[in-house]
């Protein structure tokens, strides 16, 4: 039975103001309710399996997780936020979809070892432990584009959940599989590597971690300020752009896509995808196909911030080298610790539940985006 906690951020205010002003004022943030829960989802040894050459099936299949979770919320008219990760993924979901929620992805992470020989890990922590570690949960919601809203949150207690549920001594939650048939309808991952739009030369992964040292709010502020003033509106560092798209829908890509969603091939379900493959190539290169893209571009996830900063953007290497060397200032103050990879591609897959407005598209950098740069951060934080 629904509760009036569990649409609490159905309720929320989506601002249209700039980012930077939101970040500076706690009165558009809220606490997240006690009730709920963090679920996290994690591909085990990422890195390992992104050097051999696997960062597009990692890419996709932290993306599953995504669709596992919003499928049963949209059945149950619940709107929940969830960050993307690049080899896995952050939920915050409250009580009336937590438990169909792990038991569905149970079932994703046995069908992603059985057919991927991969390692999903799936954990939990509840919002009121993470309250009453003394940590903090707060979240607003942004506009990111004109149509696109996306989840704020301030204070390290993601964070803090993502530390306990990866570490050593987490135990291994096995929860009891979901009795209904997985459902990953909607996800796609077509696009072939897409190259920086024209004028761009790179792509920019980056993470960063406000420190004990410094005013996370503030800190974040400066920093998206910083990027403002060096690439220029969001919009124009978007790495996505509709002249760069190109589909790849070879039968082995449409093959992988098929295992994830059903855990097999089906030969004919596969010509049927390949075959409506071909009539989306000539529908988007109808007016109505043109419009679905530029909604793809609008509807691009390049930005998250889950108490860190986590962001894929497109630009030269001075713009770059100039902001390395801002957070590198920031970096020596011990008032963060960042990450950053370098590459001349974005990645993406999708989540398609319609082409109006139901589309979501999950952008990473090429050859590790950000496990590459989550990587690097890791080892700063070692030292």
């Amino acid at each position: 039975m629904q509760t009036t906690s569990d649409f609490f951020y159905s309720g929320l205010t989506a601002h249209k103001i700039p980012l930077p002003e939101l970040l500076g004022d706690d009165r558009l943030f809220s606490d997240v309710p006690a009730d709920w829960t963090v679920i996290i989802t994690d591909i085990r040894n990422s890195t390992e399996a992104v050097f051999g050459g696997r960062h597009q099936t990692v890419n996709l299949l932290a993306t599953g997780s995504i669709v596992t979770v919003l499928n049963i919320a949209f059945k149950l008219k619940l709107s929940v936020p969830f960050f993307f990760g690049g080899d896995g993924a952050t939920f915050i979901v409250p009580p009336a979809l937590c438990e169909q929620a792990l038991g569905a992805l149970q079932l994703f992470k046995q069908n992603t070892m059985e057919n991927f020989g991969l390692d999903i890990r799936v954990g939990k922590v509840a919002v009121a432990d993470i309250f009453a570690s003394g940590h903090k949960l707060r979240i607003s919601k942004y506009y990111n584009s004109s149509i696109f809203s996306i989840p704020i949150v301030l204070g390290d207690g993601l964070i803090h959940a993502e530390k306990i549920i990866k570490g050593n001594d987490f135990p291994i939650e096995d929860f009891s599989p979901s009795e209904h048939a997985l459902d990953l309808s909607g996800m796609q991952c077509r696009w072939d590597r897409i190259a920086p739009p024209k004028d761009k030369e790179e792509i920019v992964t980056l993470l960063v971690m406000v420190t004990e040292n410094g005013d996370q709010s503030q800190v974040f502020k400066s920093i998206l300020s910083k990027i403002d003033e060096l690439y220029g509106a969001p919009r124009k560092r978007q790495p996505i752009s509709v002249g760069k798209l190109r589909q790849k829908t070879t039968f082995g890509r449409l093959g992988t896509e098929m295992r994830a969603r059903i855990g097999k091939i089906k030969v004919i379900e596969l010509l049927r995808e390949k075959l409506i493959s071909l009539y989306a190539y000539i529908y988007l290169r109808t007016v109505k196909g043109r419009r679905y893209l530029e909604k793809l571009v609008d509807m691009s996830d390049t930005l998250v911030l889950d108490g860190k900063i986590n962001t894929v953007i497109s630009g030269n290497r001075n713009q770059r080298e100039a902001l390395q060397s801002f957070l590198d200032v920031l970096e020596i103050d011990s008032q963060i610790v960042y990450g950053i990879h370098i590459s001349t591609a974005s990645i993406m897959s999708c989540y398609v539940r319609d082409f109006e407005d139901g589309h979501i598209h999950f952008v990473d950098g090429s050859d590790g985006g950000y496990t590459q740069a989550a990587r690097m951060l890791k080892a700063k934080l070692a030292k």
